[in-house]
């Protein structure tokens, strides 16, 4: 059987041009634009504006940083799952789909078809699932899948951060940081401080469960560093006046803290981006010196050769006919449709 997993993702544009950055924007206010009362046509009138509003701030942060790297770093992701897969002895693709910037989502499924596969294997390649991220990413994935006329094996898979290798993956890279840079979590004067993407709170009251996968990572985690007292906060996104989000934020997260140096940890993101080049690197950094706080931001390990076979491990049982259920996968309750499956059930049952 010739599979194709879709590592699927948000995208970011590789250049700080209009013409880039606002249809990405609108694509974003788009999805979300039941945040706001109306008629489709007045949100997506609203949408524009949103996008054109935050175009040249986001055009700013993109030149700072020399230009996103998550397109490129997405790629190379597929290209070393692909590689760790056949080494396995599987007959598979690993494409990218973006759910904002190209290559779209659809053209990551006209890709997999192109390449003759059977069945395609959906993966979002956020660790921690929410509705905006991994359920809207598998929702697209459908959606285009129907729009094709082609009818393949689907497999979707929303929440992974459960994957025994993962927390010890990103414990690692927080102590080759903190031994590079001299830092002793095990000191006073140091807070470990864990920076997670924020969520609008209707999305909570309407039943979805990230801040629950948020608060175990962190608490994994910082257990598996050996730290008793942490801190979290929210990177959120107020671009819509009226919508609340996760707090506390991030900025004020670090305010009053007893401690002498801070250690973050950015738990969503398995690129660097954007809010890790700017938001973190940049505006937290110069947040917490302004606070007498010493600055030290853990690298994401998106090039780790152990991602790529822990990427491996999540799909081989929809390679090689396992059954999903005996590696550990069970009905996703984010998105409770067939064939849609998590590690995240067993927080449920007790059982992680």
């Amino acid at each position: 059987m010739r599979t194709a997993v879709l590592l699927l993702n948000f995208g970011e544009p590789e250049r700080p041009v209009m013409e880039e950055v606002v249809p990405f924007l609108e694509r974003i206010f788009l999805m979300n634009r039941t945040l706001e009362p109306g008629q489709e046509e007045s949100q997506r009138t609203r949408a524009r504006q949103l996008a054109e509003q935050r175009a040249p701030g986001l055009i700013e942060e993109y030149e700072e940083i020399g230009g996103s790297p998550l397109n490129a770093q997405a790629r190379r992701q597929a290209e070393l799952l692909e590689e760790e897969l056949r080494r396995r002895g599987h007959d598979a693709v690993a494409l990218v789909g973006m759910q904002f910037t190209d290559p779209s989502i659809a053209d990551a499924v006209a890709a997999a078809r192109e390449a003759g596969v059977d069945a395609l294997v959906g993966l979002p390649v956020y660790p921690l699932c929410g509705p905006s991220t991994n359920v809207a990413a598998l929702a697209d994935l459908r959606r285009a899948v129907d729009e094709s006329g082609w009818d393949p094996r689907v497999h979707e898979i929303t929440g992974w951060h459960l994957h025994p290798e993962y927390t010890a993956l990103r414990a690692d890279g927080v102590r080759a940081l903190c031994a590079a840079e001299g830092v002793d979590l095990r000191d006073p004067g140091t807070k470990l401080v864990f920076s997670a993407h924020g969520t609008p709170l209707s999305y909570l009251q309407a039943g979805s469960r990230y801040d629950v996968y948020v608060d175990d990572h962190c608490r994994r985690l910082a257990a598996a560093l050996g730290v008793d007292h942490y801190v979290l906060g929210f990177q959120n996104h107020s671009n819509r006046p009226g919508v609340e989000w996760t707090q506390p934020d991030i900025d004020a997260a670090i305010e009053g803290l007893d401690a002498e140096r801070i250690v973050v940890v950015p738990v969503s993101f398995m690129h660097e981006q954007s809010e890790t080049l700017a938001e973190l690197d940049g505006d937290l950094k110069e947040k917490a010196e302004a606070l007498g706080l010493d600055f030290h931001r853990v690298p994401v390990p998106h090039d780790d050769p152990r991602f790529a076979a822990l990427l491996a491990d999540l799909v081989e049982p929809f390679t090689d006919g396992a059954n999903p259920a005996d590696v550990g996968y069970g009905q996703c309750r984010c998105r409770p449709v067939p064939g849609t499956v998590c590690l995240n059930h067993r927080l449920e049952r007790g059982k992680a």
